[in-house]
């Protein structure tokens, strides 16, 4: 998931250079989506209410 992460930002950078606004924004959306998710598991996994195996 951290890789799906990456891709977007650099979309997002990338289409913010060339003045794509819309899709630089759909990009950074998608990452901070993505990001909340990582975050939200990694606590749960901190907290022990969640196993990852």
């Amino acid at each position: 998931m951290i890789k799906w992460i990456l891709i977007l930002l650099i979309v997002a950078a990338v289409a913010g250079l060339l003045g794509f606004g819309r899709l630089s924004g759909a990009a950074l959306t998608g990452a901070k989506f993505l990001i909340a998710i990582v975050l939200v598991l990694f606590l749960l996994a901190v907290l022990g209410i969640i196993a990852i195996a």
